[in-house]
């Protein structure tokens, strides 16, 4: 089959030609009009913003506002400078100034209302801030609103709101909150027993397991309930579970264990399986526990030949300090002439050791002496690791 050409076709190619290039230049013209609308100190401010220069950038939005003063887009970027520059009263006042324009469409005062909402989280007006947020429930806003609602509540140590906020921020954004939600339910059960509630204690860290299987907070709490009511067997069982959730935790409970054990007349048998932990997972803070009940329930000489044996498989200078430690004690005893000289060395040891253990939270860096499960610089949960991480790290280093 043959198709016949007919010359008129030439024709249609110069034609489409032309549509082409009529609607490159409607385009281009609308470009430069677009452009052209925008007032100088807007790109400005841009310039200013990229070299860090914020109160220039302040500056030159604010006068890019004067010169358009119907662009919402302008207003939102100087209360995002104001909010940056700690300027909050005057972002507050611009967007409160917006709200009172009556031109504005809904979805433009939902707009205005979540900038102002920041304002008030970022003031610490946080009774304003929920009430704006609680208010954003269109699908555009409400997923952010409810993460500033969830900051609001653990800021306010509003569990419960919490909870309820974090469950249906899960829902809507399929982000997994199941530590923090576990972790809500640990901090309403240390209220429940603070107010001596234990039914309400036990309910608690109950949900706070069934959010989070790995939960160590809620066992290490259930232990210490048992022992309040004086069942130390009871408390026992739960503190010994925290192995299958995460054993580096067992450093915060070995004190605990030693004690419920020697509570049970059975110091030896705690001892026993502080020394199966500690060969099993090397927890340092694991061996001064363990250095120091074996110690006063077996004698200097025991925890000599426990700190010696573990010298020799984890080399460590606090563990050196013990061994020395052990060794006076020893040679005090025995009234040997060498004991000034192990003192001397031990004391030796102590000044290069030094006191600077501290834990580290691996989200912000902050810097706490005491074990927090929440960080009390950035709020993050379970981000300080259980072993002090500065003094393991100046132990490697001196042991390089």
């Amino acid at each position: 089959m043959t198709i016949e050409f007919e010359y008129w076709w030439l024709l249609i190619f110069p034609l489409f030609f032309l549509l082409g290039w009529t609607a490159a230049r409607v385009d281009i013209k609308q470009l430069i009009a677009e452009s052209t609308t925008l007032p100088a100190a807007y790109f400005k401010g841009l310039n200013f913003l990229i070299s860090d220069q914020h109160n220039k950038a302040v500056e030159a939005f604010s006068e890019a506002i004067h010169a358009n003063s119907d662009s919402l887009e302008l207003h939102f970027a100087l209360g995002s400078l104001f909010r940056r520059t700690g300027e909050t009263a005057r972002a507050i006042n611009m967007h409160l100034n917006l709200l009172d324009k009556k031109e504005l469409t809904n979805n433009q005062k939902d707009a205005v209302k979540a900038e102002l909402a920041q304002d008030y989280l970022q003031a610490g007006l946080y009774d304003r801030a929920e009430e704006l947020f609680t208010t954003l429930t269109s699908k555009r806003y409400r997923q952010a609103a409810l993460f500033s609602l969830l900051e609001i509540y653990v800021r306010e140590r509003e569990w419960l709101q919490a909870v309820e906020t974090a469950t249906g921020l899960e829902r809507l954004s399929g982000t997994p909150f199941r530590k923090e939600i576990a972790q809500y339910h640990c901090e309403l059960a240390m209220n429940a027993m603070i107010d001596q509630q234990s039914d309400r204690v036990r309910f608690h860290l109950a949900n706070a397991i069934d959010a989070n299987k790995k939960c160590v907070r809620a066992n290490v709490l259930l232990g210490d309930l048992e022992i309040q009511s004086g069942s130390h067997a009871a408390a026992i069982f739960h503190w010994k579970n925290i192995e299958f959730q995460d054993p580096e935790y067992l450093v915060l409970i070995g004190p605990k264990l030693l004690q419920s054990y020697t509570a049970l007349h059975k110091s030896k048998e705690g001892i026993a399986l502080l020394k199966s932990y500690l060969d099993n997972y090397k927890l340092p803070s694991l061996m001064s526990t363990l250095y120091e009940s074996t110690l006063a329930v077996e004698g200097a000489g025991s925890a000599a030949t426990l700190a010696r044996k573990e010298l020799i498989r984890q080399p460590s200078l606090r563990t050196l300090d013990q061994l020395l430690q052990a060794r006076a004690l020893v040679e005090h005893s025995a009234k040997s002439k060498s004991h000034q000289d192990i003192e001397l060395m031990q004391q030796t040891v102590r000044n290069a050791i030094g006191d600077r253990a501290a834990y580290h939270c691996n989200q912000c860096g902050f810097r706490a002496k005491q074990y927090h499960w929440q960080c009390p610089a950035c709020n993050a949960w379970e981000s300080l690791p259980a072993e002090p991480s500065e003094a393991i790290t100046r132990e490697m280093t001196i042991k390089k």
